[in-house]
């Protein structure tokens, strides 16, 4: 896309500003016909279905946007694949820009392999997908990307402490129509599209930070979406195939969405 300047920039502001008017003029038509309960039972669906397969695994695409302490907005990207075996196996892998790291969790262990290093790391957490998700997050540091998606009640998780839902009708992604849903709670707006149909997986889920300056957002979209005989069987157990070094897991630099030398100072 051409960056707009000049007396482009103007008209470009202009049709934003347009679309906006749109927006607000079209949401407030349609907020009479807007079901809550029809949006809630779409997540409903969606939860259900993704509880009710044993193996499930896709690609995805994530952007993390951060905020410097100038106030620039900076996205960053990175790619993977998702494997997971209920109810406590998983294998995640991300290449982005500052690295190319795999996790592998057996139900026992969580091992983490910095790929361009050629450094792995270790940890005890016996238990579930669930507990390993709480785990890499609250002590470990290093969260499990769309992790919310990865539970077994995505309901319960995504609509704690919503105050306000949006049926904003469908949006195509990937190629797909999906069912377009909006929802507010305290400190974050989130939104997700479905995929209609007797399959009803997540194909985007976006985390807007209302609380954080100027509102910088997560998103996960996913894609190659396969379940049950689809999934071919993996060995979620690591194999140390490249002779890699073992070391504290605070010696494994780069391994979260977010850089280490961006994380100082960085909002997100």
């Amino acid at each position: 896309m051409t960056r707009p300047t000049g007396r482009s920039q103007h008209r470009f502001a202009a049709a934003i500003a347009v679309g906006a008017l749109a927006l607000t003029v079209s949401g407030s038509l349609s907020a009479a016909r807007a079901d809550e309960a029809d949006a809630k039972k779409l997540v409903k669906a969606m939860s259900d279905y993704l509880a009710s397969e044993k193996a499930i695994s896709f690609a995805y695409d994530t952007n993390l946007e951060v905020v410097t302490p100038e106030h620039q907005k900076i996205l960053l990207a990175s790619s993977g694949k998702v494997e997971m075996g209920r109810p406590d196996k998983l294998r995640v892998t991300r290449h982005g820009g500052f690295a190319n790291v795999e996790m592998v969790f057996d139900g026992k262990t969580a091992t983490l392999f910095g790929k361009d290093a050629n450094l792995y790391a270790q940890a005890e957490v016996p238990g579930t997908i669930a507990h390993l998700v709480d785990e890499m997050r609250d002590k470990l540091h290093r969260p499990v990307p769309g992790a919310d998606l990865l539970l077994p009640d995505v309901y319960g998780t995504l609509m704690d402490g919503v105050t306000d839902v949006k049926d904003l009708g469908s949006g195509v992604i990937g190629g797909t129509e999906c069912d377009h849903l909006a929802f507010r709670a305290k400190e974050v707006d989130w939104q997700i599209w479905i995929a209609p149909g007797e399959h009803p997986y997540p194909c985007r889920y976006v985390i807007t930070a209302t609380q954080v300056d100027q509102g910088p957002q997560y998103s996960i979209q996913i894609s190659d979406w396969k379940t049950g005989t689809d999934v071919v069987a993996a060995d979620y157990t690591f194999k140390n195939t490249t002779d890699a070094k073992k070391v504290d897991l605070s010696k494994l630099k780069d391994t979260d969405e977010l850089p280490d030398h961006l994380a100082k100072g960085a909002k997100q």
